[in-house]
């Protein structure tokens, strides 16, 4: 296939409520959309960098830069006959995963359509719908979290992950869990504590929790092999995972018993489904964590949490989650059962909003060859 055309669009949609982590407070979502054209088809990705440099080193300003400069012309030097030449073609250039995974994005989609056939598919998913559940963002206090969780539950959400960091941590689990003693429930710290912290997450145990993810930061497996060993309660692991081979590293000495798969994170899908191969092998439950994703990314989300060994419900969501109007269709909704349907289309199988494109764009930048 040769790619005859390709734009950048720097977006900026405000979400519905503020998303506080660990990190800081998000109140709006900026991430880069791309188009691959080639044989008539396009192709759409979606590059999850944010504004500011907290959950990765990467942000909107870094990915532009490396996709104009480098990525993009690497793409249209020839034809691309299969995803490896992608790999191929940016494996002299170091880092930048998230940069990466939006045109690959963008290639799986454009392939998919070539097959005639939806993305799941494409990757080898088999289910119809996958589970789901709801990231809750950190609140004002214990009481406002708890009435917030509750209507999350209303909306038929069955399990629900809650942001964790020091001093907001034990109280507010304790409080949740009282409210919903039956709730699947799980904490996310994003890499907010060291391992001489280990009391307050040891306390943490006596919630029966799913899991607790990326506890400490992201360069410390050997530290997070040491705490699961002082853990009843699994350990999953985030942003310490960045390819097939530190989840290799990971589960070799038990640094973790769960691992979150982001495509954005590990640098694409097929990094994501080569870890989730791994992990299926070694009978590892994995799911797929949410990066606030438009339609686009959620579309490529649910593709690849279509594979058999995505056991646990991912933070995917329905679309009114995080956005009023987003700039895709149809809109992802929840089923009764906290499920949320695989698209069947071809490709993502979904249909990019040009005008709610238009609305939302800051910068856009056009390469032809």
């Amino acid at each position: 296939m040769k790619i005859d055309f390709i734009e950048l669009r720097h977006i900026r949609m405000r979400l519905v409520a503020p998303f506080e982590t660990s990190f800081g407070v998000e109140h709006d979502r900026d991430c880069i959309i791309l188009t691959l054209r080639g044989e008539g088809l396009t192709g759409w990705g979606e590059c999850a960098a944010g504004m500011s440099p907290g959950y990765s080193y990467e942000t909107t300003a870094t990915a532009w830069h490396v996709l104009t400069d480098f990525f993009v012309p690497a793409i249209l030097e020839g034809e691309i006959t299969e995803i490896e030449d992608l790999r191929d073609r940016l494996g002299k250039f170091k880092g930048h995963p998230l940069a990466r995974a939006g045109l690959e994005m963008a290639l799986w989609d454009l392939f998919a359509q070539t097959a005639e056939i939806p993305l799941a598919t494409l990757l080898g998913g088999d289910q119809k719908a996958v589970p789901v559940g709801v990231s809750v963002g950190i609140q004002k206090d214990a009481e406002v979290l708890i009435d917030v969780v509750g209507r999350f539950i209303d909306e038929g959400y069955d399990r629900v992950k809650i942001k964790i960091k020091p001093g907001r941590d034990v109280g507010e689990v304790q409080a949740v869990r009282g409210a919903y003693p039956d709730l699947k429930l799980q904490v996310d710290a994003n890499s907010a504590y060291m391992f001489e912290d280990t009391a307050s997450i040891e306390a943490l145990d006596d919630f029966d929790l799913l899991l607790i993810e990326q506890p400490l930061g992201e360069d410390d497996l050997f530290d997070h092999s040491r705490l699961q060993a002082r853990l009843k309660t699994a350990i999953c692991l985030d942003e310490s995972i960045l390819s097939v081979r530190h989840a290799r590293q990971a589960l070799e000495i038990n640094a973790c018993r769960v691992i979150n798969i982001k495509p954005g994170r590990v640098g694409g899908l097929s990094e994501a489904k080569a870890i989730h191969d791994l992990c299926l092998d070694s009978n590892i439950p994995v799911w797929c964590g949410g990066m606030l994703e438009t339609g686009i990314g959620r579309a490529s989300n649910l593709a690849i949490a279509s594979l058999p060994g995505f056991t646990l419900p991912g933070d995917i969501s329905a679309t009114d989650r995080y956005y009023k109007e987003d700039i895709a269709a149809p809109s992802f909704v929840l089923n009764p059962d906290s499920t949320i349907d695989v698209p069947t289309k071809p490709g993502l199988g979904v249909e990019v909003l040009s005008d709610r494109l238009d609305q939302v764009t800051l910068r856009r930048e056009v390469f032809k060859v």
